[in-house]
This record gives structure tokens, sequence and C-alpha cells, in this order.
């Protein structure tokens, strides 16, 4: 059974998500804050955190940075701005999902369990290799020229659904639906954030994956 840690400093909000959760048949703890967050991150073994941004003594966004470094948790993140700037911090930080309120807690629990069986899952691939790039399906990781490269879970599932669809082109529906786990609705500018992460992070690598306007992208292995 998966345990969840609901972080937000308004009650009514753990309150209504922990209903749903709880539902789900999900185990369900509660933080106030972001610091306390972190506190019980350091004791307690989460499948996944749902956190808000604003929130007093330590926010959503300091308290995913400090929680990136200690383990390793899929966290989505709740706020009541939908700005883009807000979006793209928050991927920087390594989020896996990002919610604006007022939400639908239905579609929350959605995200929730799409993520959660990504996680939860192994995939059963051998290593992928291309010149100085390599995939460690087992481990979950990704090196380039020896040197361990910190991705996402969502960039990590992004440049492998690229990678097991090699030369192929893929719509930015299929990729949506794929990687995001749902069908995906709203500002699909998400999908054009994650790419551009992505891609910084490749480094000499970045043009492996090629823009196709009007349709979407593809991952050549170009010489």
């Amino acid at each position: 059974m998966a345990k969840l840690l609901i972080v937000d400093d308004e009650n009514q909000i753990r309150e209504i998500i922990k209903k749903y959760a709880l539902h789900e048949k999900y185990e369900v703890d509660e933080a106030c804050n972001g610091l306390e967050a972190v506190n019980k991150v350091k004791e307690t073994d989460y499948d996944l955190i749902i956190m808000d941004i604003m929130m007093p003594v330590m926010d959503g966004f300091s308290a995913t940075e400090e929680i990136k470094q200690i383990k390793s948790i899929p966290i989505i993140l709740l706020s009541a701005r939908g700005e883009e700037y807000d979006k793209i911090h928050g991927f920087e930080h390594g989020i896996d999902d990002y919610v604006v309120k007022p939400f639908s807690a239905k579609e929350l629990m959605f995200r929730v369990k799409a993520i959660l069986k990504r996680t939860q899952v192994v995939e059963d691939y051998e290593n992928y290799v291309f010149k100085g790039l390599e995939i460690n399906y087992t481990a979950r990781t990704l090196t380039i020229d020896e040197h361990r490269v910190d991705l996402s879970l969502k960039e990590y599932e992004l440049l492998s659904y690229f990678v097991n669809n090699k030369n192929i082109a893929l719509t930015r529906e299929q990729i949506l639906n794929r990687v995001w786990g749902y069908d995906f609705y709203g500002d699909d500018r998400t999908l054009d954030t994650h790419i551009k992460l992505l891609r910084k992070k490749l480094g000499h690598y970045a043009t492996l994956i090629t823009t196709l306007r009007g349709v979407g992208y593809r991952f050549e292995e170009l010489d």
C-alpha cells in the first residue's frame, strides 16, 4: 500500500485530499509546512508527496529542494497561481507534476495513481548506449561521457519513451498521454518545458531530439 505525505497550511485542503486518498486505499500522513515535511521525510519513507507552494516557515520550492537531497520521492506541487515561471521553477527542482488550485481531487488522484504506477515498475530492458550516452533502466539513471546526470522522474520517462521509439515521429498527444499517464488536457506547453529542460541536461546530445513542426518530436541517432 502506497504512503502519501500531504503538505498544506490549509487544514481544509489537507482534509479533502486525505478523504480521496483514503478512498483509494492509500496510507496518509500530513504536514502543515515545508519544514515539517522535510523532517518527516528524514524519519519516514513515503511513496509520493503532494505539497503546496505558498506556506509559512518553509515554502514548497525550498522544501522540494531539501527533500530531493535526502530521498528520491515523486512530488506533486499545488499552487494558487498558474504562471509559467512557477511551473518551470518547479520542474527545474525535480517535481513530477504541477496542479493549479482550485483543482479536482478526483483528477489529482488519477495523477497520483499514474505516477505511482510508473515509479513502482522496473522496466525490463537492456541498457541503452549511444556513443557516450547510457541509460541504465534498472537503476533508472543517465550517464553522459562517464558523468552521472540527475533527471527528474518526468525527464527520465520522457527520454526513455523517446529512446524506445527512436526514429519514429511522435505526436504531442502521444507523448503527453504516454508519459503523463492520463488523457492530458490544459496547457501543452508543459511538454515544451520538459523538452527544453531535458535538452539542457543532454548537453551536446540535445540534437538527438528533433522538433517536427506541426507534429511533435522524433529521437534520432545522428552521427
